[in-house]
């Protein structure tokens, strides 16, 4: 028996909306109708069985059964409030109610919400106030909690702060009260369904041809490498355009924290920490997974973000044969991310000296990738820099590009341009022996792309 015909013969109830139709008008009479109708279908329909049909077949029943209830209930609707009311349902139903809409617009990159009435997006840069809201606080709750169970995780007053990810792979974080205290608040980072290639950064103007051809070929030849920059300045996205230069022979484990990364290579092993449970243990942080992952016979190692004690282990795999190997950290300049590495590596309690932590980091890294969003909300790749060395106790490094800011717009957009410093990277060495040749001019200073 289909949902359908279940549906049909289970014991009617009175009607229940006549008295908000005879009443109500305009937008509140549709949201009233709209919630009664969703009610009596979670009454009546058999969520169990519903479950077990393919995703298309259950939104043709649904929409079978929404248009029979309103029929049955003779609501006051026209014929475009009920295609809306149909659609709502299902979205209530099948997906996260009214973020739909804005999960399917592709000019989105943020979607942010400050609690049930309020959500704000992200669109090239700037945001933007919808008109976007939830019925109340236990509707958005109930989209929270769809969407971290689907993980395995959850959120409640023991627990009030979340990360999840979609199914698509959109970073989500979620904070409730107490700890927010008007009331939930939620924030979708986006990621494109069809990843990001380093010729659409070329067309955004991130970078230039020759800092493009550049990282491409350190990602090929393993060239370890550190993506930095501030929050929003497109970090793990330059970090999954990075490594599609790796060949698809090689063996990869990722490790973060929550999965987002989008590796196209056809040998790819994820790993995501989990958090504590409720008595406070079970937790697996990012370090214990880079030790397991060094058993894993990985070509290369990719952490999304370093944050903490688990640095020394990432250095050690980089500096251990895993060479290649790449990760993104928080800084707003090359030197700040040298400097969190180090205060990072004495987070895992190592006796290490100042100069003998330094020294482990210079011999890791080659190359910092610098990235940041700009005024005018646009990404940039500011600075790519190499290692050098150490002279005495300081690391030494090289600036090979850079974007140099010389102004802002009065449409406040910012004005600058793309230049090499001159210096001809060590690394070119590293380069020939795995078969790739850079043009001298890729380095020439006089070059610049506005």
């Amino acid at each position: 028996m289909s949902i359908r015909a279940r549906f049909e013969t289970a014991e009617l109830a009175p009607s229940r909306l006549a008295p908000a139709v005879a009443s109500a008008g305009g937008q509140r009479h549709y949201q009233e109708v709209r919630r009664r109708i969703h009610q009596i279908l979670l009454d009546r329909v058999d969520l169990g069985r519903l479950q077990q049909l393919g995703q298309e077949q259950i939104g043709e029943e649904l929409k079978l059964l929404i248009e029979q209830l309103m029929v049955e209930e003779q609501v006051a609707l026209n014929d475009q409030e009920r295609r809306s009311l149909v659609r709502d349902i299902r979205w209530e139903m099948l997906g996260l109610g009214p973020l739909e809409p804005l999960l399917a617009d592709p000019t989105i990159s943020d979607i942010l919400v400050n609690t049930h009435r309020q959500v704000y997006v992200e669109r090239r840069g700037r945001l933007e106030l919808t008109d976007v809201c939830f019925h109340d606080e236990a509707h958005l709750m109930k989209i929270i909690d769809k969407i971290v169970s689907r993980i395995g995780r959850r959120v409640d007053e023991s627990s009030p702060m979340v990360d999840a990810r979609l199914p698509d792979g959109s970073r989500v974080n979620a904070i409730i009260p107490p700890l927010a205290v008007d009331g939930a608040i939620m924030s979708i980072r986006r990621f494109s369904v069809t990843p990001l290639r380093i010729d659409d950064l070329l067309g955004f103007k991130t970078m230039t041809e020759p800092m493009a051809r550049t990282l491409e070929a350190l990602s090929r030849a393993k060239v370890n490498m550190i993506v930095s920059g501030g929050t929003g300045s497109g970090k793990t996205t330059l970090l999954n355009i990075l490594s599609g230069g790796i060949p698809a022979s090689e063996r990869i484990v990722t490790i973060e924290d929550a999965a987002e990364l989008q590796l196209q290579q056809p040998h790819v092993v994820r790993l995501e920490t989990r958090p504590p449970n409720i008595e406070g243990k079970g937790e697996v942080n990012q370090r214990v997974l880079v030790r397991n992952a060094l058993r894993m016979r990985p070509d290369r190692i990719i952490l999304g973000e370093v944050r903490g004690a688990e640095a020394f282990d990432m250095l050690q795999a980089m500096n251990t044969g895993h060479e290649g190997s790449m990760a993104t950290i928080h800084a707003n300049t090359p030197r700040d991310a040298l400097a969190r590495l180090e205060n990072m590596i004495g987070m895992a309690a190592m006796s290490l000296t100042p100069k003998a932590v330094r020294q482990q980091i210079a011999s890791a890294i080659t190359v910092i990738v610098q990235t940041a969003r700009l005024m005018d909300g646009k990404r940039r790749v500011t600075s790519i820099q190499e290692i050098t060395g150490m002279e005495g106790e300081t690391i030494t490094s090289q600036e090979i590009f850079g974007y140099r800011q010389t102004g802002l717009s009065s449409e406040g957009e910012v004005a600058g341009h793309f230049a090499a410093s001159g210096v001809r990277p060590r690394f070119q060495d590293r380069l020939k022996s795995f078969g790739v040749l850079l043009p001298d001019d890729f380095f020439d200073p006089s070059r610049q792309l506005s």
